[in-house]
């Protein structure tokens, strides 16, 4: 086998393993397996017409992110997100977020800056016209536009991370055109600041924009979504 074939099997390898560990991850936090359910290897690797090799693989990496935990002799078990998880997340997430929106200031190119703006407004006339589905979408693409602006492939990593382990309960807690019209009045801010390349205001309505976030969720939208046992820890 020349090295060309060897490269190619290797890379093969490990975009196989990132699929099952993004498909396993994402069915996790969109509820598809529930609290406690087990992560059966062999169904698993059936559905997605895979060995049980990269099955296995994804749930060790997905136990060390917490999303699964594995039980020598019995088998893998979701452990999932609790309330105090999503509390850290959004906290951890307020100053990531700073970071971003101040190194965007220096590092936003004029097309990011042009779509970002498109964002503002379309996000602004559904708003109004509480189009909640178009809006989430647009809110999402908002925060991935800024993570790309940055400039820090680190950061922005870490950033869609946490973005994903929350989106469950994000899209149950943006669902109200008030929380609609407040938010995009806070990305409109952001906007304006990182266009003004005013670091300081940047950060600071990036940060307080995650706060708001989570205090809107926790009003509104966490004890709809976590089960008693849940909220009991």
């Amino acid at each position: 086998m020349g090295d060309y074939d060897v490269k190619q099997e290797v890379t093969d390898k490990y975009s196989l393993r990132g699929r099952v560990f993004s498909k396993i991850r994402d069915d996790i936090l969109s509820g598809v397996y529930k609290e406690h359910e087990e992560l059966k290897e062999v169904s698993i690797s059936e559905s997605m017409g895979v060995s049980r090799t990269p099955v296995r693989e994804a749930l060790r990496q997905l136990e060390l992110e917490g999303l699964v935990q594995i039980i020598p002799n019995k088998g893998a078990y979701v452990t999932g997100i609790t309330e105090k998880d999503v509390k850290d997340i959004y906290m951890i997430r307020s100053r990531l977020e700073g970071l971003c929106a101040r190194w965007a200031c220096e590092n936003i190119t004029e097309e990011q800056m042009d779509e970002m703006e498109e964002n503002v407004y379309l996000a602004k006339f559904h708003a109004k016209k509480g189009h909640l589905e178009q809006l989430a979408e647009l809110d999402n693409r908002f925060h991935d536009i800024m993570y790309e602006a940055c400039n820090s492939k680190m950061l922005e990593h870490l950033l869609k991370d946490f973005h994903q382990y929350v989106l469950r309960v994000r899209k149950k807690t943006l669902s109200s055109k008030e929380r609609g019209l407040a938010s995009n009045a806070e990305h409109e801010a952001i906007m304006e600041a990182i266009k003004s390349k005013d670091e300081e205001a940047a950060e600071s309505l990036a940060h307080q924009h995650m706060i708001n976030a989570y205090e809107n969720m926790v009003k509104n939208g966490l004890p709809q979504i976590f089960t008693k046992e849940e909220n009991a820890e």
